[in-house]
């Protein structure tokens, strides 16, 4: 407290760790676990749907690039409104918006039922992610934050390993509109979310709501006397304000680091997708049952989660940008040799790491980005991110349902997924890391900037 104020990004900053902050990434790590079971849910259920409406590969991977286009839209869309409207009433819209849809799609009889609704699904899919991340982000303690915000977003690999564990478990006996029905169970939490997920700090300080931000301080830190006081976004003198929007994302020196961004985005989501939606078909098609090739998903999910976390902590230690280089490029590794004959034990290894360097990888550069962009645009700086990243998941199921119709050799197609790792590997080595501690440029105009160490 300075001249009878108090400044929001300090208090957030300079927090011991306590209850409310474990409230808020529980909450947000729910919401992603089941956004996670929709990511995986279409991989899971694949090989039935292919039978059942006898789609040839392409088809199946067009299908699936519909859900995909809708979260590329859905991130975008939603991440820059929560700037400007809220977090809160945006993550609501988008829990209704997936769980609803997905719910319906269990009951489509045809192709073309089953991809409009899981295009708008993907809408709300894609949505959710800027804004937990953001709003994670900006309650997190600032020497806690990347592995905060990567133990909520490993929920997309819990989520992804319920799916695959239900999906080996149910779909063989009872179909895979099951896997559909169960995704509307979070319609049921809504009230609940409503009732105890806070707002952004930030934004109920822009919006002068300050006796709803007032009692959150206190929660984060009892020792803070709030009465009488003024309450500031940043102490820094070189604040200067900014409005929510796109062209935030490309002023102060920050083109050239977002275009990296979206590459890196876009070829590490290229990835993830291929895998996520082609593994078990993959694996059916090197000789492995139906069961089994269910387990290698559970694996691809439980490498992701590891190593969301364990980047997470790293990258707090350490330069979120040497982490992430050193996951793409043995991401890139294990992805070449999955394609040749091993014994099973180097195989699950093989597929864990990929998953850590895919699914773990991902979530440790949304946590990168969420530091890297004041609070008046991170949403904004997410979703875009997230959404241009979507192109590259569109482009992956495609890409591998073609490969797989020219009948090249099996250890060909991993390699094609392998190539993205090294691309996403150099652009995530060239971001400038100068930037995140040049003043003039990140130390928090918005409360939250990033200091990440060099």
């Amino acid at each position: 407290m300075r001249d009878n104020k108090i400044y929001l990004s300090d208090i957030l900053d300079q927090a011991k760790f306590n209850t409310f902050h474990w409230k808020v990434v529980i909450w947000c790590l729910l919401i992603i676990i089941f956004d996670g079971y929709d990511l995986v849910i279409y991989g899971v259920a694949l090989p039935l749907l292919m039978k059942e409406w006898q789609l040839s590969s392409v088809q199946a991977g067009s299908l699936a690039s519909l859900a995909l286009f809708g979260m590329m839209i859905g991130a975008m869309l939603f991440g820059t409104l929560s700037d400007r409207f809220g977090r809160k009433k945006i993550i609501l819209l988008c829990i209704g918006m997936f769980s609803g849809f997905t719910f319906l799609g269990g009951l489509a009889s045809t192709p073309i039922e089953f991809g409009i609704l899981r295009f708008l699904a993907g809408l709300g899919i894609g949505g959710v992610m800027p804004n937990v991340g953001a709003l994670t982000s900006e309650y997190s303690p600032k020497k806690l934050r990347s592995t905060l915000v990567a133990i909520m977003f490993s929920g997309y690999a819990v989520g992804g390993m319920t799916s695959a564990l239900l999906g080996a478990w149910l779909v063989p006996n009872y179909g895979w509109n099951i896997m559909f029905y169960i995704a509307g169970i979070p319609l049921l939490t809504l009230i609940l979310v409503w009732k105890y997920l806070p707002e952004s700090p930030y934004f109920l300080l822009k919006n002068g709501r300050k006796q709803e931000l007032l009692k959150i301080i206190k929660k984060i830190s009892p020792q803070t006397n709030v009465e009488n006081v003024e309450i500031e976004i940043s102490s820094q003198k070189d604040f200067v304000a900014e409005e929510s929007s796109i062209k935030g994302l490309f002023q102060r020196n920050r083109t050239m680091n977002t275009l990296l961004f979206w590459t890196t985005f876009f070829m590490c989501l290229l990835m993830v997708y291929a895998l996520g939606s082609w593994l078990p078909k993959l694996m059916i098609q090197a000789g492995y049952s139906l069961g089994t090739s269910m387990l290698f998903l559970l694996t691809l999910n439980i490498g992701g989660m590891i190593g969301a976390i364990g980047g997470g902590f790293l990258a707090d230690k350490y330069h979120p940008k040497k982490v992430l280089t050193i996951m793409y490029l043995l991401g890139a590794v294990a992805l070449a040799l999955l394609g040749y004959k091993s014994s099973i034990y180097i195989l699950y290894g093989l597929i864990a790491i990929a998953g850590a360097a895919t699914i773990g990888a991902q979530i440790v550069l949304y946590a990168f980005i969420a530091q890297y962009y004041p609070s008046s645009i991170r949403s904004t700086g997410i979703g875009w991110a997230s959404g241009i990243g979507r192109i590259g998941a569109i482009v992956g199921p495609v890409l591998t349902g073609a490969l797989l119709t020219l009948n090249l050799p099996h250890h060909m197609n991993f390699l094609a997924i392998a190539i993205p790792g090294v691309i996403a590997a150099i652009a995530v080595f060239l971001v400038n890391s100068n930037v995140f501690t040049t003043k003039k440029n990140i130390i928090d105009r918005n409360g939250t900037g990033s200091s990440i160490p060099n």
